[in-house]
């Protein structure tokens, strides 16, 4: 537990979403100290069947769910439909990634929220966003990795387009969810109103990805893949060191640049006219590559690093899970923090993702079990142990 305040508590969120991006935004919320109440379908949310486990225990789900106060709805039944108004007339904010429709035709559109808590937000995760010609298609991480653009830019340049082997779409949607929802709190404590907010997961991976629309619309230009090189600047790259560990380099700034250059004993470069810019020094990518991946490599990883460090220049190695667990860096910033599980013991897991220093974050619990607060959060709603036990027999709970 947290020895402060945390910055959301008592701000109460519905998690109605499955899988990722919607489910995570939550997950940071209740970090900061939301109340988030989970909802599952009886049959358990599909993420419990995501990822690796260990004895029948779900391990991804211990981190997507912490913090949250598991319990299960039918949301297809009225009498579920009934509980959720109640749950919903009590919260800040719900969060569903249902295709566009479904709450509606479920008599759960944000009208009727609404009706009942004006104050409340609505945020809405979907693949392709409310409306639109794509609007009812099912909509995923992958697609909107696809159809932002960063695939066709990743890999090598004689290669496919790369997918990421991890939920990075819906990692930046749950980030972007996460602060629309609190833009939208914001907004309320001016406004006195709740409003929807419309997150097309499509959308804020295209954001980050940096001038591709305006270059495009200006200059015609389409990004090529470029394997591990920038086309705003060099060396950047990754280079083998002669102990066979790899190592990424970045000369984003000009001094690094040079400095780099010195360093792999390469000064010359620094006085051509090219190498004055990132642009300059990306069309002669070759020859910076050539010499730095030269040096690097008759040195070891140890001796490549400290020589980096010392000339203020910057490196860093390419790790797995394994070397980021045993990263002095990493451990002073308790990134990766363990906390105890009532099924697995101790276990080590993503801390929460910054510091407040007067209101920190924390982590309370790990993901629980299906239909862990059912009784605590139904009878609060008035709820008694009888009729929660005949919803549970009737599939509504």
């Amino acid at each position: 537990m947290a020895a402060t305040p945390q910055a959301l508590a008592g701000l109460k969120v519905i998690d109605a979403a499955t899988l990722f991006a919607g489910p995570f935004a939550a997950t940071m919320l209740g970090d900061y100290g939301a109340e988030v109440i989970k909802i599952e379908h009886p049959r358990g949310d599909p993420a419990r069947g995501h990822g690796p486990s260990k004895d029948g225990v779900p391990l991804w789900w211990k981190s997507l769910a912490r913090n949250k106060k598991a319990v299960t709805l039918n949301l297809g039944l009225s009498e579920g439909q009934q509980l959720f108004r109640q749950l919903a007339a009590e919260a800040d904010v719900v969060i569903e990634n249902f295709r566009p429709g479904t709450l509606e035709r479920w008599g759960l559109g944000y009208d009727v929220l609404c009706a009942d808590n004006p104050g409340l937000v609505l945020a809405r995760v979907t693949g392709f966003g409310q409306r639109g010609p794509y609007a009812g298609r099912p909509g995923f991480g992958t697609l909107a990795e696809a159809m932002s653009g960063f695939a066709a830019m990743t890999g090598e340049p004689d290669g496919p387009p790369t997918l990421p082997p991890f939920g990075l779409a819906d990692g930046v949607s749950a980030l972007t969810c996460a602060f629309a929802v609190m833009t939208a709190l914001r907004a309320r404590e001016r406004t006195g109103r709740g409003q929807v907010v419309d997150l097309a997961i499509i959308e804020p991976l295209l954001s980050i990805l940096g001038p591709q629309p305006i270059a495009y619309d200006q200059l015609g230009v389409v990004p090529p893949r470029t394997g591990n090189r920038s086309t705003n600047n060099a060396p950047r790259n990754v280079y083998r060191s002669r102990d066979g560990r790899w190592l990424a380099v970045s000369t984003s700034a000009q001094n690094i640049a040079e400095r780099v250059l010195k360093l792999v004993g390469r000064p010359e470069f620094i006085t051509e006219p090219w190498f004055a810019s990132g642009a300059g020094r990306a069309e002669h990518a070759d020859e910076l590559d050539a010499a730095v991946s030269a040096w690097i490599a008759r040195h070891t990883s140890e001796e490549v690093i400290a020589e980096f460090e010392a000339a203020n220049a910057a490196i860093a190695p390419i790790y797995d899970v394994s070397d980021v667990l045993a990263d002095p860096q990493y451990a002073a910033l308790d990134t990766i923090t363990t906390v105890p599980d009532p099924d697995l013991g101790p276990l080590r897991m993503q801390n929460v993702l910054f510091r407040l220093f007067d209101t920190p974050g924390a982590i309370r619990w790990t993901g629980p079990a299906l239909g862990a607060h059912n009784a605590e959060v139904y009878q609060g709603l008035g709820l008694e142990a009888e009729a929660l036990e005949r919803l549970q027999q009737q599939g509504v709970v």
